[in-house]
């Protein structure tokens, strides 16, 4: 079992960051498996495998390479640079793994491999080769829909900032990613996996959300990151919520639609695509849900998103059940 030493202040010090290139290598990872999460990400991924395919057959280096670079348990160092935290620039970040020099990307790929690196991969241009196709998969496949694509990792991380709030870190950090649970005294579970403990004395903790399925850790001498597969991401984008006919006598239906879809953050943009409902009756229902303390609300980047309370979540629970004890 794998797990850190997280100090009091490194803990307190934490934060979670939105990632660009965390991003588009979840979204390269998800299509060199060819496998989806979830309905939203099957599409997204049907949009973009054959191009993909189709651009790896036509450079067998860059084929062999990402192959080598996501091992079966653990991804080529290189690849994976603990975000800075410091700024959501795609280019900025993928700088860092055209930078590496030609040795430690090999070093790292033999670490990946578990073995020698095949003969055509003894070549300097790896780390540029990496970048290349990361800034191919971030400009085709994932910047025309990134902005939608932040407004899900910000509401995740509404989530469980709240979470946290309500109920301590192990709540927030529990299922994060698989195998990882908060066991106290300091210690964050990280893999069921074997592995050396670490002491994260003086470090930064950062947590990154992406919305494919996938997850890494990774870290440098001043950093840690837990990059992990944010709840529901680009699953129910567009599904219709159901509402509890008890808890849509009680408050009415149109303003119970928008607290049983506030189950996960959205912003008010996003409740009125969802509901149908003009942006002043939406507007409306929130502030009653507001005055009523049955919802919340908190700034991520440059929007304001609603959650359900600690209340909002116990009304809609308890009508849900009630409406299944009558029927």
């Amino acid at each position: 079992m794998g797990w850190w030493q997280v100090g009091a202040d490194t803990l307190a010090g934490s934060r979670f960051v939105l990632s660009p290139l965390a991003e588009a290598i979840g979204s390269l990872k998800t299509l060199e498996r060819g496998t989806a999460a979830h309905p939203g990400e099957r599409g997204w991924l049907d949009a973009h495998l054959p191009a993909y395919r189709r651009r790896l057959a036509g450079d067998p280096v860059t084929a062999l390479l990402v192959r080598a670079a996501l091992g079966r348990t653990w991804n080529a160092t290189f690849l994976t640079p603990t975000p800075s935290g410091e700024h959501r620039d795609f280019a900025a970040e993928s700088a860092r793994i055209r930078r590496t020099p030609p040795a430690r990307a090999r070093a790292d790929l033999t670490v990946s491999l578990g073995g020698p690196l095949p003969g055509r991969l003894h070549r300097d241009d790896l780390p540029a080769r990496t970048a290349d196709l990361l800034e191919w998969v971030w400009t085709r496949a994932v910047l025309p829909e990134w902005p939608r694509r932040c407004r899900v990792l910000e509401a995740d991380v509404v989530a469980r900032t709240a979470r946290w709030s309500r109920h301590g870190w192990a709540a927030a950090l529990d299922g994060m990613r698989p195998g990882m649970r908060w066991l106290g005294e300091g210690r964050l579970q990280i893999t069921v996996s074997d592995a050396p403990a670490r002491e994260l004395r003086g470090a930064r903790l950062l947590f990154v959300p992406v919305t494919s399925g996938q997850s890494w850790v990774s870290w440098d001498t001043r950093r840690y990151a837990v990059v992990y597969p944010c709840a529901g991401a680009l699953a129910d984008a567009g599904r219709p919520a159901s509402v509890p006919e008890a808890l849509g006598g009680l408050l009415g239906p149109a303003r119970a639609a928008v607290l049983v879809l506030l189950g996960s953050p959205k912003s008010t943009t996003h409740l009125v695509a969802l509901t149908g409902q003009g942006l002043g009756s939406v507007g409306r229902h929130l502030r009653v849900l507001l005055d009523a303390r049955l919802v919340g609300r908190r700034r991520a980047g440059r929007s304001v998103l609603y959650f359900r309370t600690a209340v909002g979540e116990a009304l809609v629970t308890a009508q849900g059940e009630e409406t299944r004890i009558v029927n």
